[in-house]
Order: C-alpha cells, then sequence, then structure tokens
C-alpha cells in the first residue's frame, strides 16, 4: 500500500473568494495539522485528559440504507439469530459444574478447545449488543441479556470472580511457564462482551459480572512479580489492557486503571515510543490490540509515551507493511524488514482479525486529530478487505483475505468453526455505522460514502445520504431539520479523487478541496437542502513498495482481481489452512506502463468490470469485494513500456 503523505492544506484567498459568490454556503479548506479540527470535545465516557477534536455518532443515532453494506449487515444479523443460546453455552455450564444437555458447538468451541468461549462467551455478545445499537435488533438484544443472566449463574459457581469456558488450571500452566494456547486472549473476549451489553445495551448486570472478572484478574496478578507478569505477556492476551481502561472509563475506579497497565508489554512498547520498527518476526494480532490500549491510556492519562507509540504504530504499519487492501500479516507475523512485501504473497495473507483491529485503531488516531488519511486508510480496509470477506449466503466470515495467485475465500461452517476471524468479524458486521459519521461541537464529519442517515438530536438536525457508491461516483445529502442549523460540513474528499465538484442546492460551489482533505461547506441549514458530491474514479496502480512493476490495479477506491473459475461448493466451507499447501497460480504478467493501468486495461460491460487491452490473454477484472466463491489473483506483474 502506498504512503498516505499528510499534507496541510490552506485554503488560498482567491478560492475563498471565489467561494465567496455562493451566497449561502462558504467554502472552506481544512487545515488537517493537529489541533485544527475546530472546537474539541471532551469524550462520551467523560473520564478523559485528552480532549478530542472529533468523535463517532451514537450507533442509534446512525441507520443503513438499503444497498450492499445493508445487506451484509442483515446477513451478518440472520446467522447470529441462528446460534442457539444453550449451544452458546454448553462449554461455560459444564465447566462451572452446571449441567448441560446441549449439542457442542464445533472446532475452536469444541469442548477440548483450549480457546473454547471466545466466541460464545465474547464475540457473541458485542455482535448482539452492536446489532443492537446499529439497527435496533431486539431479538439479538434478548438473546444477549439471556448470555449475560446465565453466564452470571456460571460464575456465582466459582465465588471468586471468575468466569471462562475453560477451567482456572489454564491459568496456572500459563503462570508456571506450562504450554497453554492464550487463557487472557479468551478472557479479553468475555470481558469485552459484557461491557458491549453494558454500554451499548443498557444490561446494569453485565457491568456486574464484569467487575468481578476484573477483581479475579486483580486477584491473579497481584502476587506476580513485574518479571514475571512480561513472561506472561509473552501469550497472547488480546486487549486486556483496552478492556480494562473501558471499564476505569466507565466506573471511575482507578483501581482498573492501574490494573490496565500490567498489561504493558515493555519490549514491544520501548522501541515503538523511540519510533524504530522491530516488528520483524512478530505475530500481528497479538501485538495491534495493545497499541489499542496504549491509545486508551493516553486518552485517560495523557501520557504522551503512549500517544507516540500509537502514532508511530500505526504511521509505520500502514505505510510499510500493508497491502493494497490495507491489510497486513503473512502467515500471521510480518516476516520480513520494513518495506519488502514483494515476497510476502500467499493462501494465508492479510488475517481478518489484524484488519479489524488496525480499524479500530485508526478511529482512536481520527478522534485525536480528524485528518482525511485516517479515513482514507479507513475506506480502504471497509470496501476491499472487510466488504469482501463475507459470505451472503451464510453470513460467515473468511479467516483469511488470500492475496497470493490463484486461491479463493474460504468462510466459516456456521456452527463448526468459530475462529478468532469469525468473532471479528460477526462484529464487524454489526457495526457498519459506526464511522461514517463523526462529529465535533459545530461541525459533522461525512467519513465515508455509504447510503445511510444520521441523526444530531441536540441539533435539531438529520442528514440523509443517498447513494450506491461505489457503483455511483458520489453521493447526495440531503437535509432535515425543522429550523435552520448552523453547522459546519466536513465531505472527505479522498486520496484518490483527481477531480470532483460539489454543488449546493443545484448551485455550483466554484472552489474544490485537494484529494487527501475535507471539503468545508458552512451554513446554515434548512430544511431541503441538497448537497451533491461528485468524485470521478479512474484507474490506478498500487505497486509493491520495494517492486513497482508487482502491483495491484486500483479504480478510485476498490481494488480490482483477475476473476477466474468457481471453486466447487464442497470447497466452499472448510478449514482455512485448506490451500497453505497448494501451489499457487502462475503469476499474471502484462504488458504496460506500470504508472498507468490504462494501458493494459480497459473498462468493459457492465458496472465496475474491467478487461485487458493489448494483451496476449483476455483476462476479466472486478471489483476484490464482489468476488465470492470464485479464483483469483490481484497482485500481478507489468512491464514492458516506460512512461
Amino acid at each position: 500500500m502506498h504512503k498516505m503523505s499528510r499534507r496541510k492544506f490552506v485554503a488560498t484567498a482567491a478560492a475563498v473568494g471565489a467561494a465567496a459568490a455562493v451566497p449561502r454556503t462558504i467554502f472552506a479548506l481544512q487545515d488537517t495539522t493537529a489541533g485544527a479540527a475546530g472546537n474539541r470535545l471532551s469524550s462520551h465516557t467523560g473520564r478523559e485528559v485528552v480532549p478530542l477534536q472529533a468523535v463517532p455518532f451514537p450507533m442509534k443515532d446512525v441507520r443503513l440504507a438499503p444497498g450492499p453494506f445493508s445487506a451484509a449487515a442483515e446477513a451478518n444479523r440472520r446467522y447470529l439469530r441462528t446460534l442457539p443460546p444453550d449451544r452458546l453455552l454448553h462449554t461455560f455450564r459444564l465447566t462451572a459444574g452446571l449441567p448441560s444437555s446441549a449439542e457442542p458447538l464445533g472446532d475452536w468451541e469444541k469442548p477440548d478447545c483450549e480457546l473454547r468461549g471466545h466466541f460464545a462467551g465474547g464475540h457473541y455478545l458485542s455482535a448482539c449488543a452492536l446489532a443492537f445499537a446499529s439497527s435496533g435488533d431486539e431479538e439479538l438484544k434478548r438473546n444477549g441479556d439471556l448470555m449475560v443472566t446465565e453466564l452470571a449463574k456460571c460464575q456465582a459457581q466459582y465465588k471468586n470472580g471468575y468466569l471462562s469456558a475453560f477451567p482456572q488450571e489454564f491459568f496456572d500452566r500459563l503462570r508456571d511457564g506450562v504450554n497453554v494456547w492464550a487463557p487472557f486472549y479468551t478472557l479479553h473476549k468475555i470481558m469485552a462482551g459484557h461491557f458491549d451489553m453494558y454500554t451499548l445495551a443498557g444490561n446494569q448486570q453485565a457491568l456486574d459480572t464484569l467487575e468481578k472478572m476484573a477483581g479475579w484478574v486483580r486477584h491473579w496478578t497481584d502476587p506476580l512479580s513485574e518479571p514475571q507478569m512480561q513472561r506472561v505477556l509473552g501469550v497472547e492476551y488480546g486487549g486486556m489492557g483496552e478492556v480494562l481502561c473501558n471499564l476505569y472509563g466507565v466506573t471511575g475506579k482507578r483501581e482498573y486503571l492501574q490494573l490496565s497497565q500490567r498489561f504493558d508489554k515493555k519490549w514491544f512498547f520501548d522501541p515503538l515510543a523511540s519510533h524504530r520498527d522491530e516488528l520483524k518476526g512478530l505475530h500481528v494480532n497479538t501485538h495491534i490490540p495493545q497499541v489499542i490500549a496504549a491509545a486508551r491510556h493516553y486518552e485517560l492519562t495523557g501520557n504522551k509515551l503512549y500517544w507516540n507509540i500509537a502514532d508511530y504504530f500505526w504511521d509505520e504499519v500502514t505505510s510499510e507493511r500493508s497491502y493494497c487492501t490495507g491489510g497486513t500479516s503473512n502467515f500471521e507475523l510480518w516476516r520480513t524488514d520494513p518495506g519488502v512485501l514483494s515476497t510476502q504473497l500467499s493462501s494465508q495473507t492479510t488475517e481478518d482479525c489484524c484488519a479489524y483491529n488496525m480499524m479500530k485503531l485508526t478511529r482512536h488516531l481520527f478522534g485525536w486529530s480528524p485528518r482525511a488519511e485516517y479515513m482514507d486508510y479507513y475506506e480502504r480496509v471497509l470496501f476491499n478487505h472487510r466488504m469482501g470477506t463475507i459470505d451472503p449466503e451464510t453470513g460467515t466470515t473468511v479467516y483469511y483475505l488470500p492475496l497470493g495467485s490463484g486461491y479463493s475465500k474460504i468462510y466459516a461452517k456456521p456452527f463448526d468453526s468459530f475462529w478468532c476471524c469469525n468473532g471479528t468479524g460477526a462484529e464487524e458486521f454489526a457495526k457498519l455505522t459506526d464511522t461514517i459519521y463523526f462529529h465535533n461541537d459545530d461541525a459533522i464529519f461525512v467519513n465515508l460514502y455509504i447510503a445511510s442517515e444520521v441523526s444530531w438530536p441536540e441539533k435539531g438536525l438529520r442528514i440523509i445520504q443517498k447513494t450506491s457508491f461505489p457503483d455511483e461516483q458520489g453521493t447526495a445529502l440531503i437535509v432535515s431539520t425543522d429550523r435552520p442549523v448552523d453547522v459546519d460540513i466536513h465531505l472527505r474528499i479522498p486520496y484518490w479523487a483527481k477531480r470532483g465538484s460539489v454543488k449546493a442546492d443545484g448551485r455550483v460551489v466554484p472552489a474544490f478541496a485537494d484529494p487527501g482533505s475535507y471539503l468545508v461547506l458552512r451554513g446554515p441549514w434548512k430544511n431541503g437542502d441538497r448537497i451533491e458530491l461528485n468524485l470521478p474514479m479512474h484507474l490506478h496502480a498500487a505497486p509493491m513498495p520495494d517492486n513497482e512493476n508487482l502491483q495491484a490495479a486500483m479504480y478510485g477506491p476498490l481494488v480490482l482481481a483477475a476473476r477466474s473459475d468457481e471453486e466447487p461448493k464442497d470447497m466452499w466451507y472448510r478449514q482455512f489452512t485448506a490451500q497453505e499447501k497448494m501451489e499457487p497460480a502462475a503469476m499474471l504478467r502484462f504488458v504496460g506502463n506500470t504508472e498507468d493501468p490504462y494501458s493494459w486495461l480497459e473498462p468493459a460491460a457492465g458496472s465496475l468490470n474491467f478487461r485487458t487491452v493489448a494483451q496476449g490473454q483476455p483476462v476479466t477484472f472486478v471489483p476484490l469485494s464482489r468476488i465470492v466463491h470464485e479464483r483469483y489473483s490481484v497482485y500481478v506483474e507489468v512491464s514492458g513500456r516506460s512512461s
């Protein structure tokens, strides 16, 4: 993925003067440097000492309109509704000594799997809470409430606050250095699920269960010396630091903030704080959640050390260790030095959990400084990686999004997979509304072009976004209000938008913003006002950082892939490592200008379809996100004609 540089945009006097000719709407370019986004906000929890410059709208105030995103969200909800609570609770009840005759779930939720409970008592609760907040799904809220009640009964059996689907002896093994999978990772998922049920679904019992679990964690960690604790942190522990920070955020009990810092991995944080990339060899999704925890520490303490860690890490991963989709990792690791990716194409590139957590981290950085580059990256991951990983029939998701040549997507079996990435997938597709719009005291940021509507009750304002983007190259925003509202509307002008235009109430605004910035339209706005944003797309190359001839073709924000034959149906749902020993297809090679995909690719019939031109072999390209069961190739070799 190319580096999205940070640029400062300043409106020229001519541009502002021209825009002033529009009677009601004044255009301005936003200064995208830190501290220039207008009035600052305190966070919604009230515990943050770092004032935020933008916050997301509550999900209850944003709703998806018909389109590909609402279809994906509904497929996810359909799947979640098929999961019987008794089956999800089975191993929790057995471990707690309670009876259960339910049929066990499979694979990573089997009764003998050391990670059991991570989905059933964690991701599932989060997904139910998120689905309720984002869509008002009462059935999933009831299921989540039932799970909270029954899990509390399991917790009561231990009499010490412990709650998991595996016995406490797993933590004895962790303390004693005996091999065990990742007990704190699973505990984090269960704690995060209860946190989400409390904050998003209003379940007070979930907070009580969560605090008891935190008490157990404190009791377990207190006897450990710092060297012992650092050794424990050598085993994947998810976002323990983050969930404890969040618990402090809603309770104000500083003991949770102090406990969260026991999960700071010093040998990982110290190089990042010194701006050194020592990521080679690390398991990727073990470490991204630790940086999210650092981001929360910064927001709650103001300690710039944590800001430095999160800011440098994001820059380094997105510019030096990410592919054209914005995804990162190969065989779950960073296996090379920075910027060396051309040798890292396989059946197991770009693990889904990594994409989920990088998007989560991006939201924090955007809140500190709402720059377009953050949402350019978010859009890239969302439209290519995330939307390309859900099966529309079952609602299940993949573990990897392969970028090696000739592989296919392998989806989870509804009751017999429950991989970590199925858990984050269930959450992701339950919260597709959470980043479309942010706001500060006096402005709304339209970050993503997705059919939806947002309500701002405090301002008496509703904005309806009508678009079929990316099939439609732009969007329309319609204002609904009972009285004139004086707020700024910030429209993201993506990095890929070389040309564009905007109309306000049918009149062209005679100035525009540079790619990678926000176009600011100033009110007041009255009922029925309409903004039309035109963002023409073009083909452009996304070369490997260490080999410009090895590249992906992109159209606007979309990664294109060469589509091959469909897999037999019995290959669609299987083990995520099924392609590991399979030989990749031969790399596709085309003659053309490495800087201009139009030299070898042209539009074809059908929306967003392309075909090769002036080549020895005809090949069809489509957006990667629209490939479901076919084999495909993303990166190709382009050479032969110089610019």
